[in-house]
């Protein structure tokens, strides 16, 4: 695979490493562009929510391209090593905070914070996009009422979710990846 590098704004070209092993798979450069094309104009003053983190990729990209705050989550050690090896040498560590945890230990329990957007990419074939998508709906806190969570799974995962606080309003497929968008829906008062 070819290093993967910040494609666009403050740390463009910059290479990042990634994590030794297959305990990640990283974002594609293209799908990486393509993502950020549709969610770009959002992008500067917002804050994110990178589940699965792996490299940091999808964080430090929306870091470079203006996000506020950027929320990291791996329970990887070396994830998050890694992680904060990445955003020192592309010099965006103002505005990351970086966490070893479980992501449904995070999710599962009430906002301490509300996201713009929250990027779900957990290990494939495992139904774990799935339960994360379904733990989101029940906390909504953690989005802001027109906040989106963005699903990166193998188009082969993919399934229609039965969901009471957010709705899936597109899909993407670039290869083997399926990008799968939801967005946080308010009820009528």
């Amino acid at each position: 695979m070819s290093p993967i590098r910040v494609i666009a704004g403050k740390a463009k070209g910059r290479k990042l490493k990634m994590v030794p092993g297959d305990s990640t798979r990283p974002i594609t450069d293209r799908v990486k562009e393509s993502l950020f094309n549709i969610i770009r104009l959002d992008l500067p003053g917002c804050s994110f929510l990178d589940l699965f983190a792996g490299t940091g990729s999808v964080g430090i990209e929306a870091l470079s391209q203006g996000a506020k705050y950027v929320r990291f989550l791996d329970r990887n050690r070396r994830a998050i090593e890694i992680i904060y090896e990445n955003l020192k040498n592309v010099e965006l560590i103002e505005g990351a905070e970086v966490l070893q945890m479980d992501a449904f230990a995070l999710i599962g329990r009430r906002a301490d914070k509300a996201f713009d957007y929250v990027y779900v990419a957990p290990p494939q074939y495992k139904g774990m996009w799935k339960q994360t998508i379904q733990d989101l709906d029940k906390q909504p806190g953690w989005l802001v009422s027109d906040g989106w969570v963005i699903a990166q799974i193998d188009p082969k995962e993919y399934e229609s979710l039965e969901l009471a606080n957010l709705s899936e309003f597109d899909q993407r497929k670039y290869g083997n990846t399926l990008l799968v968008f939801y967005e946080r829906v308010i009820p009528d008062n």
